[in-house]
């Protein structure tokens, strides 16, 4: 069982910016970000693999970066460049497949809230 412990909510002007880390209790292949806003579906912000490979949402691209530590088994989420449409519930998530990933991944953490003023 891999236990994910979030940091770095915040609220953010548009056009600024703010930094999600999230860090394991254990070691997993993908670690990332799903992000859910009120009435609307969960969507997949990110999500970067042990050997570094990333996936980004459309809706992120360019805009947002995911790194990874993998000594600390921490993920970082860096979101530039931040829109009132990023304002949402995050939720850093992990499984040990990407294809796992993507469909629903086995681990989740508490989500933070991320708030973007116009």
């Amino acid at each position: 069982q891999v236990q994910l412990v979030e940091s770095g909510r915040g609220l953010v002007q548009a056009g600024g910016s703010l930094r999600l880390s999230c860090a394991a209790s254990g070691s997993i292949n993908v670690m990332g970000w799903y992000r859910q806003a009120p009435g609307k579906q969960r969507e997949l912000v990110a999500y970067i693999t042990n050997g570094g490979s990333t996936n980004y949402g459309e809706s992120v691209k360019g805009r947002f970066t995911i790194s990874r530590e993998n000594a600390e088994m921490t993920v970082y989420l860096q979101m530039n460049s931040l829109k009132p449409e990023d304002t949402a519930i995050y939720y850093c998530a992990a499984d040990n497949l990407r294809s796992g990933f993507r469909l629903h991944p086995d681990y989740w953490g508490q989500g933070t809230q991320v708030t973007v003023s116009s």
